[in-house]
């Protein structure tokens, strides 16, 4: 049965090739198998791609079901993404380039396959995640906070050096100052050439003379680190900020990024839908049928007075332009709810004045 290249990748049949190619770089980065997805799930999306993103192959599967042309995978011969029969291994270091696809799978796969592309990246460290629970009102008007985290962070005796102050680094005997370790090896498909972090600089080049004694010459080290977080307006509940560079840090390496999760505190008066600010206002009955006005203290503390009209229904909506969310350069506007807050007790006075109400047919 033919493999429904389509529904692995969820784009339509109609899909770009854009569409296609965002698709799987979603799909990619999901499963990739370094971080922790699954890899006969990853194989599957990685063969999908190798088709619909090189628009013979698209052709040829849309007419026939399966592509013929190229060396890449093919639903006959269930192609292997990772190198082997039916399966031109070098795609993956250049692209698929007669289709007019310019993505490089190096982007996602790193050295998943053994062998960096030549566009070798700068070892990363681990991002990180922290929860922040911040005020309503901060949440709409936006705010700084900080918030003191325990992390890997760059040693800040020897700054990073991974050296005792004062004293020089020499050049790693190891790798020759290069950081990596070069290697080739051999197999069925040929030779293929990887490269490693060299484990006795850490990627550097460079080894102290004398080791820092706080980080024992690593570079970085496990201490509390405070981080400022700037929390912009309008942000809403579970929405999560990046910081760059404040994850993680590696020695030769970039540090990675900081991911905060935002849980917003409920209030006491307000509510957020969308870009509207919503509040309930109990309106006594007498002003519900005559109209009145009133006073109420908006989100940012100032009194505003709001006039109500005669209320022809026991519920309406009251619109106050431009009080409510910061969106961009404008604001949203303030939802007041009007609801007629009938009496718990009526004193002999007030039944008697219904009763007359309701002589008069009201």
């Amino acid at each position: 049965m033919a493999k429904d290249y389509y529904s692995t990748l969820g784009v339509d049949k109609r899909a770009s090739t854009e569409d296609i190619k965002r698709a799987f770089r979603k799909l990619a980065q999901k499963h990739h198998p370094d971080k922790g997805g699954d890899e006969a799930r990853f194989k599957e999306i990685t063969e999908a791609y190798a088709i619909l993103a090189d628009e013979k192959r698209r052709r040829e599967y849309d007419n026939y079901g399966q592509a013929f042309s190229g060396s890449g995978p093919s639903t006959s011969s269930g192609g292997n993404p990772f190198g082997g029969p039916g399966f031109d291994f070098s795609q993956f270091q250049q692209g698929f380039g007669n289709g007019g696809v310019e993505f490089d799978f190096g982007d996602i796969f790193g050295d998943i396959f053994g062998a960096r592309n030549a566009r070798s990246r700068t070892p990363r460290g681990r991002d990180i995640s922290i929860d922040l629970e911040v005020p309503f009102k901060d949440a709409i008007f936006g705010t700084k906070r900080s918030v003191l985290i325990a992390k890997v962070a760059s040693c800040d005796i020897c700054q990073g050096t991974g050296a005792k102050p004062g004293t020089e680094l020499d050049t790693c005997k190891t790798c020759n100052g290069s950081g990596r370790i070069h290697e080739t090896r051999r197999s069925i498909l040929g030779e293929f050439s990887s490269q490693r972090v060299c484990e006795t600089c850490e990627g550097s080049g460079k080894v102290p003379k004398e080791k820092c004694a706080e980080c024992k010459g690593h570079g970085v080290r496990r201490r509390e680190v405070e981080i400022h977080i700037t929390i912009p307006t309008g942000i809403d509940d579970g929405e999560m900020i990046r910081l760059t560079g404040q994850g993680e840090a590696m020695k030769a390496g970039v540090a990675g990024d900081l991911y905060v999760k935002l849980h917003v505190l409920p209030h006491q008066t307000f509510h957020r839908e969308g870009a509207n600010l919503v509040m309930t206002l109990p309106v006594k009955l007498t002003d519900a049928l005559l109209g009145t006005e009133v006073s109420i203290e908006t989100l940012e503390g100032k009194t505003l007075e709001v006039k109500i009209p005669a209320m022809k229904k026991a519920e309406e909506l009251l619109r106050v332009r431009g009080k409510g969310v910061p969106v961009d350069s404008a604001r949203g506007d303030l939802i007041i709810r009007l609801e007629v807050a009938l009496p718990h007790k009526l004193s002999h006075k007030a039944r008697t004045a219904i009763d007359d109400l309701k002589s008069e047919g009201l």
